[in-house]
């Protein structure tokens, strides 16, 4: 602003010495032309009268460098000069101001020399015996003046850059001072200059509307981290380079992220091929997926492509936790194929025993064997069929829906020790009951089931002469019971699947212990259909406790 407030004064300045020096110039110029012209008549008038009356000796003795008198005859011949040898000069007769005097008595005339740059003035008169007296002086041009002022107009421009500077730096000073100390946030409440008040009343139009564009903008921001955070689906966008412009708290935990990456490279965050290769192909296909293991769990990752008014903005990755879905269609196959063959095994013994019998083939003291036989597995295949219906039921809630009552689960673990004590007998098993009366709110029949399947493995993978004991109470306020057993104990590999229907540690000791491989499954479903836990602590060859919280 100062360089500009500068060269305004420069150019005022400069235009109004300039303008003003020609004004002068013209006026001073025409004024002295005008004193010098009326100065050559009177000199010459009194010269003339001189002249009429003492003939040339009036110029004896005559010096002067301002007047030159020239004594021209009638006939143009120079009689006389005052600076010059009038031999050696030539015939005046063609001279405008001789010509005029010669006819009319009085002549006068003015002529400009180039080479010496200034004008000179004749005046001339005719004498009473018919010569003629000419005077003469002369008076530099304009461009002489001009060319002779040159230092003084040098000084006069450099004084008026000194003012101009010294002003502009004050101005700029002055103007700038108040501008700097303006209050955007509230342009109105200033008191500047009454040019600058239109500028602040837009300052504060935009200023009002910006503002309420921001806090739309703000709120929008919000209600988006808002639904992003709160979601439990990862989810994170990038720009097209490939860095992160946002990310929620479900992919920060996903990715095991620490800081904000906003702003970061995302191949900083993850840098597996999969994912790398995904979000190519999303940013030149518009879509992708892929499955992948994080953190011990599975995701579905979808990436989509951003598009913004025709060209590519960026990608939004979208990792959705399909772990208990994969689980499920797992579990669903394997239940499948577990059905079958637990359907089929016993379906054949019973299908093989029979076309023995019916061919004749079986020895009649080996008969009630066979029939025998048969019994045990058609019991087998009943008792897989209910425990599948159970499961079922506890599985899809399903069935008619059973009402709660409060029960006793001390009572219930002494009734279940007394139905399993001729088994426990049999394998050598002794079963204890310890605690106290433990009341709960539940259906008794699924809590029967619980303590019974709990019991029933509890023995059948003990050891000769072992121990199991039933034992409930409270804890924290809350009903607690634990089964724990002195028999072979669960690997520690095995013990996150022994829950699973169908799944057995050691297949071929399960097979001779026999059971339908669902029994733990069960008890795990009803007590989730109570809203429990379960804890299972096992040692191999030391034994086995499970506890469940209700």
């Amino acid at each position: 602003m100062k360089k500009r407030i500068f060269r305004s004064i420069i150019a005022v300045a400069m235009t109004v010495l300039i303008a003003g020096f020609v004004l002068a110039v013209s006026f001073l110029y025409g004024y002295f032309r005008d004193s010098q012209v009326t100065q050559l008549r009177e000199e010459l008038a009194i010269a003339a009268l001189n002249v009429n009356r003492y003939g040339e000796e009036y110029f004896d003795g005559f010096d002067s460098s301002v007047f030159r008198f020239t004594l021209v005859a009638g006939d143009g011949t120079v009689l006389y000069d005052t600076q010059a040898s009038a031999e050696n000069m030539e015939n005046h007769l063609d001279r405008e101001e001789i010509k005029e005097a010669a006819e009319s008595g009085r002549g006068s005339s003015e002529r400009y020399s180039s080479t010496l740059t200034e004008r000179t003035f004749y005046e001339a008169v005719r004498l009473e015996n018919g010569d003629i007296l000419r005077i003469s002086a002369s008076q530099a041009t304009v461009g002489a003046l001009i060319i002779g002022m040159l230092p003084g107009i040098a000084a006069v421009i450099l004084a008026a850059g000194a003012v101009a500077l010294i002003l502009s730096e004050r101005m700029a000073k002055k103007i700038v001072s108040p501008v700097n100390g303006l209050d955007l946030e509230n342009p109105e409440k200033n008191d500047v200059y009454e040019e600058l008040a239109p500028l602040l009343t837009k300052i504060s139009r935009q200023h009002r509307q910006i503002s309420r564009q921001m806090a739309e903008l703000k709120r929008e921001k919000d209600e988006f981290d808002q639904i992003t955070q709160s979601m439990s689906e990862g989810m994170v966008m990038l720009d097209k380079r490939g860095f992160v412009l946002s990310i929620n708290a479900a992919a920060m935990k996903l990715f095991e992220v620490s800081g904000s990456p906003e702003g970061r490279d995302f191949l900083t965050v993850d840098r597996s091929p999969e994912m790398s290769r995904a979000v190519r192909e999303a940013m030149e296909r518009k879509r992708s997926e892929f499955r992948g293991e994080r953190n011990g769990r599975e995701y579905q990752f979808i990436i989509s492509r951003i598009d913004t008014d025709g060209e590519t903005a960026g990608v939004v990755i979208l990792c959705i936790d399909v772990t208990e879905t994969a689980f499920a269609e797992r579990s669903r196959r394997e239940f499948t194929a577990n059905v079958s063959h637990e359907l089929k095994t016993p379906l054949q013994s019973i299908i093989g025993s029979a076309e023995l019998l019916e061919a004749g083939l079986v020895k009649p003291e080996d008969t009630r064997r066979f029939i025998g036989n048969i019994r045990n597995e058609a019991a087998r295949l009943v008792s897989l069929i209910n425990d599948i219906i159970r499961l079922s039921q506890l599985d899809e809630n399903s069935g008619p829906v059973p009402s709660p009552e409060t029960v006793d689960l001390y009572g219930l673990a002494n009734e279940v020790a007394a139905e399993l004590a001729d088994r426990a007998a049999e394998r050598d098993v002794k079963v204890t009951v310890s605690g106290g009366p433990c009341m709960m709110s539940g259906v008794r029949g699924y809590l029967y089931e619980i303590v019974y399947n709990l019991c029933d493995n509890a023995i059948r993978y003990n050891k000769a002469g072992g121990s199991v004991e039933i034992n409930t109470g409270f804890k924290n306020g809350s009903p607690v019971l634990t089964v724990s057993d002195t028999g072979i104990g669960i690997p520690p590999e095995h013990q996150s699947r022994v829950f699973e229907r169908f799944y057995r540690v050691d297949k071929s000791h399960s097979k001779e212990t026999g059971g339908t491989g669902l029994g733990l499954s069960i008890v795990k479903h009803a007590v989730a259909y109570h809203g429990g836990t379960i804890k299972l602590d096992s040692e191999v060859n030391k034994g086995t406790a499970v506890t469940v919280t209700f």
